[in-house]
């Protein structure tokens, strides 16, 4: 289907373009989400007529828009969650809960204007793009961690999961002795097999 862009949209193209698309995405995103219109003579008209107001209207929430990013740009927003183990949650972080961490430190975004390509399963710093408009984008970190300590230590530069595993292998580590003597462990073993030799020639007696 040919549509008409009435806002930059990404990878396709800018105000007032003419471009083809899946009927699917035109009919379930770009039309209802007056994002374009379909491109017929009767709208071509309609959106040149219109086109001056269309991008004054546009240029205004661009400029509301980038005034607001100060707020959003950078932040760090931290939540805390269950884990197992290996790091993966019990459960996941949604955009929703990412507007309420932002809302929480004075950020006001909506739900939609997060960028979140599918929910975060597991602990550690993610960045997290935020469209404030379709020309003006910031990004924002979320600290996902099992405690306000661990949350800490990943806010430091701390790969958490990594010095987990660090440790555990350090752990393993230490109980070998690079000091023990080759054929220590034979040496019981021969010590173990005398006694048992011992009373076989007893039983033989």
């Amino acid at each position: 289907m040919e549509v008409i862009l009435l806002e930059r949209v990404e990878k396709l193209g800018q105000i007032g373009d003419v471009v083809t698309v899946k009927n699917g995405f035109a009919r379930n995103y770009l039309l209802p989400n007056k994002k374009a219109l379909r491109a017929n003579e009767a709208n071509k008209k309609v959106f040149e007529a219109n086109r001056a107001k269309i991008e004054a209207d546009n240029a205004s929430k661009r400029s509301d828009a980038e005034k607001a990013s100060k707020d959003v740009d950078g932040k760090t927003v931290q939540l805390i969650r269950q884990a197992s183990n290996t790091g993966q949650l019990y459960g996941s972080v949604s955009a929703r809960d990412i507007v309420e961490a932002l809302e929480a430190e004075g950020a006001k975004v909506a739900k939609s204007q997060v960028v979140l390509k599918a929910p975060i399963k597991a602990i550690g710093m993610h960045e997290v793009k935020v469209a404030l408009h379709p020309e003006v984008s910031v990004t924002v970190k979320v600290n996902v961690a099992r405690s306000p300590e661990e949350a800490e230590l990943q806010a430091q530069g701390v790969d958490v999961m990594a010095s987990m595993f660090e440790r555990d292998e350090a752990g393993f580590t230490e109980a070998y002795d690079p000091n023990a003597e080759p054929g220590t462990i034979a040496e019981a073993d021969e010590a173990e097999a005398v006694p048992a030799e011992a009373a076989a020639e007893g039983e033989e007696a």
